[in-house]
């Protein structure tokens, strides 16, 4: 049971209109889960790379050399390195390079009859994977909406009606992120 839950807004950033998710995540989480959830919460498939810079330290899962320089995100607690009003730094996939802004929203002691964590809402869908980052994103959504645009059948044929950019549904990402529990 964690004994305190902190409230996180989860920006992607370069992405218009903005693509964002806030989260109940347990102050216990290890960078590591954290990560996860942002995963699960941002529509990832955790196949890439990724680092948190939170108060100017860098924490990731480190290489055997350790040329990136990362802290272990194995050895912290989001709790030990965060505190309400604070905003850090997640980036996913180096080569389409997905930064986020993070916000410590607000920290309480957990409901003990809820499940953490918890996907409490957001709005539109995220990019899909290797996609070009937010230049390739744009590309795609604005290819999909415009049937005459010179890149329309060839987006429809890669994605299908699969994608609907401004489609989110909380709901589903809490599912997600209570099976990873």
């Amino acid at each position: 049971m964690p004994r305190q839950v902190f409230q996180l807004r989860v920006t992607l950033d370069g992405v218009v209109p903005e693509v964002w998710r806030r989260v109940l995540v347990p102050g216990g989480y290890t960078l590591d889960r954290v990560h996860r959830v942002f995963q699960h919460a941002m529509g990832g498939s955790n196949y890439h790379l990724h680092s948190f810079d939170i108060a100017g330290t860098q924490y990731g899962e480190p290489d055997p050399d350790n040329d990136l320089g990362l802290v272990d995100e194995l050895d912290t607690r989001l709790d030990a390195v965060i505190r309400v009003g604070d905003t850090f730094r997640y980036t996913y996939d180096y080569g389409d390079w997905w930064e986020h802004t993070v916000t410590a929203e607000a920290v309480w002691p957990a409901d003990p009859d809820e499940r953490y964590p918890v996907c409490l809402e957001g709005e539109r869908a995220c990019p899909p994977e290797d996609i070009g980052g937010a230049y390739g994103y744009g590309r795609l959504v604005a290819a999909l909406r415009d049937e005459d645009h010179p890149e329309h059948a060839e987006m429809m044929a890669w994605f299908g009606r699969g994608i609907r950019p401004d489609a989110f549904e909380p709901e589903l990402v809490t599912t997600l992120l209570r099976r990873m529990s």
